[in-house]
């Protein structure tokens, strides 16, 4: 009985050892759809890994990096000189590693006459200084601002890449997300918000073309669409172990088509500069 006790306990313990848990956070552009995906595609030729997923921004996701609570921090932006100085106080070298090109996609309802518009009505419009459709050749009707939240790395890019650096309409409305974003779009008429690539083909919204160009993975690649950008994942120097080896399968041929299939431009292949 002892030697059986003493096995089971033996074994617990290589149990233990083996499980590797993976903790990655930051994007929601990310974190909603495509690291899940990617996860679970690698969780069933490494059963042994586990994954906490916490996709609530940008912001949280740099500092889960900086504060050494996760391995891999998702980021649709760039860290900003504060948050590197942050890290640099702290002993933490921020290191990037681009793992998708993305395309930020004005999405407005399917029942809006509207097919397109200009990168200086996008600016008056998310800005304030527009605030009904009928100015911008749409019909009558007070426009409906959907922004996501100051955690998000795609609210600070939409606000460099689209306004300027101008700050968003007092009467616009934070969402948590991507997903919470088409959502209010699509029931209501008058609304207008942005989102990344794996969203734009949502039920009840549809893509305005901005100053013609519509986000495909030829314009984002080309950087003719533009608000196109990359998205990162931020770690703690060069990865090692289990996030390196999770890193390598993003960028992998397979880890590529997963990308491809969520609705992200692929391949990626080399570290951000």
């Amino acid at each position: 009985m002892k030697k059986y006790l003493l096995l089971l306990s033996a074994l617990a313990v290589v149990s233990t050892v083996s499980a590797q848990k993976l903790v990655i956070k930051g994007s929601d552009t990310l974190g909603a759809k495509l690291v899940p995906t990617l996860a679970e595609e690698y969780k069933s030729k490494h059963p042994g890994v586990s994954f906490e997923i916490a996709a609530e921004g940008s912001t949280t996701g740099i500092a889960a990096i900086i504060d050494g609570t996760a391995q891999i921090g998702m980021a649709s932006r760039r860290a900003k000189l504060t948050e590197i100085s942050a890290a640099q106080a702290k002993g933490v070298s921020m290191k990037p590693t681009i793992v998708a090109f993305d395309g930020i996609a004005v999405v407005i309802n399917a029942a809006n006459p509207i097919t397109g518009l200009t990168r200086r009505q996008v600016e008056q419009i998310f800005a304030g200084d527009v605030t009904d459709w009928s100015a911008v050749g749409g019909g009558a009707g007070k426009i409906s601002l959907y922004t996501r939240n100051t955690a998000s790395g795609t609210y600070s890019d939409f606000k460099a890449l689209a306004m300027k650096n101008r700050d968003y309409a007092s009467s616009s409305q934070k969402m948590a997300g991507n997903e919470q974003i088409v959502a209010e779009v699509a029931k209501n008429p008058n609304g207008v918000g942005y989102v990344g690539l794996a969203y734009m083909n949502e039920s009840g919204t549809k893509v305005a073309a901005i100053d013609g160009s519509i986000p495909s993975k030829e314009s984002v690649l080309t950087k003719k669409y533009p608000f196109a950008r990359p998205t990162f994942f931020y770690t703690n120097g060069e990865p090692t172990g289990e996030a390196q080896k999770f890193i390598e399968f993003t960028l992998s041929d397979e880890g590529k088509k997963i990308v491809e299939n969520i609705g992200f431009v692929a391949p990626v292949t080399e570290a951000a500069k």
